[in-house]
């Protein structure tokens, strides 16, 4: 039996295999972060098929402040990789496009029956292709610093909190009773269109990187009190806040317009530009 099974001897100078290293901490923690968003993103889901539409809400805004922490626990830490772009972009799709389309289907867009679903399938599909577009975007480099300052089209985290107005209405007594489920079709509609859309929006994200000492305690209050009243009044501030941004919209994209009128001014003019052309 030993001939027909000889025990396996490698050879002595076969290479040995590859180990790769070990992964740091700080390149685990925020992707930890961006995998607990997506779990609240799919309980949200679960919540809204149960009729428990308040906790869905809050596990949406929860998965929102999530997605706004990862990215800057990554960039303090120096833990920020290609495979924690990629993942953070999964999970926004499934935390703000899959999740809302299916809540609001669940909550009102039944009522439409196959067109509610065809929209909520619309909105899905544009937030996949916002992300895409995003992350496209990114690896421009001839992209110029002030346009850090703006969106194009509307944010996924954004997108997904507006799109639930009709949500936040029928929380603070605004029954949305199956009559207004075109009302509520329409609007998903519009939001998934921004969405996709080349409409700039402020982002703010270089604003504030120093604040002057002066500012810092009075900043502290204005958190706290902000905190306060959304724990205290979650729908009505959650509604003040999709109100006040979507009509914040036309002045992000008129400030944009401005920019880049200024960068258009500001560019040095080609030899030969103001020469007349020949006879």
């Amino acid at each position: 039996m030993d001939d027909l099974f000889p025990p396996f001897a490698p050879e002595p100078n076969e290479p040995r295999p590859r180990r790769f290293k070990p992964v740091p901490v700080r390149m685990i923690i925020p992707n930890m972060i961006t995998l607990m968003a997506v779990c609240l993103g799919l309980t949200a889901v679960r919540f809204g098929f149960e009729g428990k539409f308040e906790p869905a809400v809050i596990a949406i805004v929860a998965a929102a402040v999530l997605d706004g922490v990862d990215g800057r626990v990554a960039r303090l830490l120096k833990g920020t990789s290609r495979f924690g772009a990629e993942l953070d972009s999964l999970a926004d799709f499934v935390n703000f496009g899959c999740a809302p389309a299916l809540i609001l289907y669940s909550f009102v867009l039944h009522n439409l029956k196959q067109l509610g679903w065809i929209v909520a399938l619309i909105f899905a599909i544009a937030m996949a292709l916002r992300l895409a577009r995003f992350n496209v975007m990114l690896d421009d480099p001839n992209r110029p610093e002030w346009k850090k300052d703006f969106f194009v089209g509307m944010p996924a985290p954004a997108g997904a909190l507006t799109v639930m107005l009709p949500l936040y209405l029928h929380f603070l007594g605004f029954e949305m009773a199956p009559g207004l489920a075109p009302v509520a079709l329409i609007y998903m509609l519009v939001i998934a269109l921004m969405v996709i859309s080349t409409v700039p929006t402020f982002s703010g994200k270089t604003v504030g990187k120093r604040v002057p000492r002066e500012y810092v305690l009075p900043i502290f209050v204005v958190t706290v009190a902000a905190f306060g009243l959304l724990i205290s009044f979650p729908f009505e501030i959650l509604a003040l806040l999709s109100l006040g941004y979507l009509c914040a919209i036309p002045i992000g994209a008129n400030q944009y317009r401005r920019k880049l009128k200024a960068e258009a001014a500001a560019a040095p003019s080609l030899p030969g530009d103001d020469e007349a052309p020949a006879a």
